[in-house]
Order: structure tokens, then sequence, then C-alpha cells
């Protein structure tokens, strides 16, 4: 038998954490109050983040800690101080966007296991190659790749590699975006994203000089969310290790909720068996949506 995959899921707060937890996760991702990517989640001070730790070990379940933003020079010593608590006290891996991040956390602190996110924008072979030289715990591809592109970039490396299975889809690529900064001085890459891509914008034709009135309720940047469903499986048999939830601005009905569908999808995989799953599914559903779609 393939060695199971992991299903990873988000906490943004410390009930969304026992959510994920004791719904079947096999790993959480989250946040300190600094240096990461959902700057507006509660997140989580040292003395939770020591519990958080201890509790899901205790429960046979990994932490993940997001440190991706893109830093300042004025944060890197801060930024690595809080690396090494985490280091100490036992933490999975951190997750890194920042490529001089990156360079640092291996020159002080080489046996902290680190996960690449998917805002390093890794598309294929050659650019999990370039972190491999760096020795990463894994690389979190980037979501706008197609299965073939996942298959054959699993099939010629040995890095652990991670794709999102379900949730929120940027309309830029890899989250490399600058909207929300241009527009409001609140910048993505930075945690603080206030998702103007999911406003209502008017479309005007140029060649007609007129406001095109069927866009006028149409958020037209506003992507549906992602859910991979039941194939997951194509994905498993591809070779991709972990499957990611996306949610940590959500609450905990919706990872709990998430959470038991997955589980019950790679659960049923391995064991062969075939159980139904409309009622997890319309859970999984009703919990957040903005529509589904399969594909990016």
């Amino acid at each position: 038998m393939k060695k199971k995959v992991e299903l990873l899921a988000p906490a943004g707060s410390i009930e969304s954490f026992y959510a994920a937890v004791n719904s079947g996760s096999d790993s959480v991702y989250l946040g300190g109050k600094l240096f990461n990517a959902r700057a507006n989640s509660q997140n989580f001070d040292r003395d939770e983040m020591i519990h958080i730790i201890s509790y899901a070990h205790n429960k046979n379940v990994r932490v993940y800690v997001t440190l991706n933003i893109v830093l300042k020079d004025a944060e890197i010593i801060d930024a690595l101080n809080y690396a090494q608590f985490l280091y100490e006290n036992d933490v999975d891996a951190v997750i890194v966007q920042d490529l001089g991040l990156l360079y640092l956390l291996r020159k002080f602190i080489p046996a902290l296991p680190v996960n690449i996110s998917t805002q390093a924008v890794v598309y294929d072979t050659y650019g999990v190659d370039f972190f491999e030289y760096y020795n990463v715990n894994r690389v979190i591809m980037a979501r706008e790749m197609s299965f073939k592109q996942l298959e054959e970039t699993a099939k010629n490396t040995k890095t652990k590699l991670e794709v999102f299975i379900h949730g929120a889809l940027c309309t830029c690529y890899s989250g490399q975006c600058y909207m929300s900064s241009f527009l409001g001085g609140r910048s993505g890459n930075r945690g603080k994203c206030a998702q103007p891509c999911r406003l209502s914008y008017s479309f005007y034709d140029k060649e007609s000089s007129q406001t095109v009135d069927e866009f006028g309720t149409i958020p037209l940047l506003s992507l549906k969310d992602f859910m991979a469903g039941e194939t997951i499986t194509e994905l498993i048999e591809s070779g991709i290790s972990t499957f990611k939830i996306e949610g940590r601005m959500k609450g905990p009905e919706y990872t709990s909720a998430v959470v038991e569908y997955y589980r019950q999808i790679i659960d049923n995989y391995y064991s062969g068996k075939i159980t139904d799953l409309k009622d997890l599914k319309e859970r999984a559903v009703s919990t957040f949506s903005r529509g589904y779609t399969n594909s990016y």
C-alpha cells in the first residue's frame, strides 16, 4: 500500500484549531501574531502557540506555522527570533515565501523544517529543483497548475509536493497581487489583503463608449471557490503527498465540515470502500460558498 497522504487544515482561531484536530486532519497550519499572510485572523500569541503544538502532538497531528509574508529589512531579526522560538517548541515546519528569510533560516537554524509557500510561485520541476538546493521539507505548488503539470512535476522530483484542494481562489497568479495595496494601502503580500477583487465593477466598452449593463451586478474579478471533491483521488495517484484546505479566515463550522468531507474521501480511497458522501458534501458546501468550481 502507498504511504497515506496528508490532509492539512486551516486554523485562524483556537476554535478552528480544535475543530481541525478533532475532525480528522493530519496536520494544521496557522499563524502567530506577526509575519503571516492572514493578519486579520485571530492568530496566536506565544503561550497559545506552545499549547497548540503540544495539544496537536498529543493527538499525533502536525503543526505548520506561517512565516509567509515578504519581510522588510527591519523585521528580519524578529522573524529569525520567532523562528527560533518555534524550533525550540518542536513546530513541525514553518511556511516561507521570502527567499532572503529562507537563506537565513538555512544558515542560522538549519534543522528547522521549511515548507515553501504557494506564493513562491513554483510551477514546475525546475522550481522544485531550485528549492531542493535549500533542503526544504516540501513545496506548495501554484494553484494555477493543471493536473498534467502536477503529475509531471511529482514524477520528476523526490521532494514532497502539496496542493490546495478546497477554498478561495485568487484572481491573480499565486497570490502575487498588488491591487489591494495600490487601491487602499493594504498589501496582500504583507497579510492585509482587503479583497477588492470580490467587489462589483462596471465594465466599460471602449469601442461603443458605454458601460455594459449586463455586467453591472456581476463581480467580474471574483472567482468561485475551489472544490476538488472526489477528483483528489487522481492527485493521490499522481504522487502528491499533502492536500491543503484554504480558510484561516473562516469559522470552526467550515473547518469541521470540510475536513470531515475530505477525510472520508481519502479514507475511502485507501480502504476501497464506497461510502455515500452526499450529506458530508452538502454540509461542506453549506458552511461557506461563493459558488464552487472544480478547476481554476
